[in-house]
């Protein structure tokens, strides 16, 4: 079982792709694996009324560098700069890389 990071865009995305991201994370914790899903940052909106971009990337980046073994990329990936960014992180970690087409997993070659 892995330790999975799950990318996908958002941005531009009805309800910002969140119903994509709780699916497949779903299916993978449901195989057995940890998940880190971004789509279930919590923030307080008290103390931020907006999304917290730089506090929630620096923990998607603290998680991708320093607890997970593996990136999950969600359909849409190669349009997001985000995605980019985390993928970049995944690669120099030397984490497996794999794609989601479903209803399965696709492992990429870095």
């Amino acid at each position: 079982m892995k330790t999975i990071y799950l990318s996908g865009p958002m941005k531009g995305y009805p309800e910002s792709n969140y119903p994509l991201f709780r699916r497949v994370a779903a299916e993978l914790r449901a195989q057995g694996h940890q998940v880190y899903n971004p789509a279930e940052f919590d923030y307080c909106r008290t103390t931020h009324p907006t999304f917290p971009l730089r506090v929630a990337f620096a923990e998607y980046s603290a998680f991708i560098c320093s607890k997970a073994d593996a990136i999950v990329l969600l359909p849409g990936w190669h349009k997001s700069l985000g995605v980019s960014a985390e993928l970049a992180l995944a690669k120099n970690c030397q984490l497996d890389i794999y794609e989601y087409v479903e209803p399965s997993l696709r492992q990429i070659t870095a």
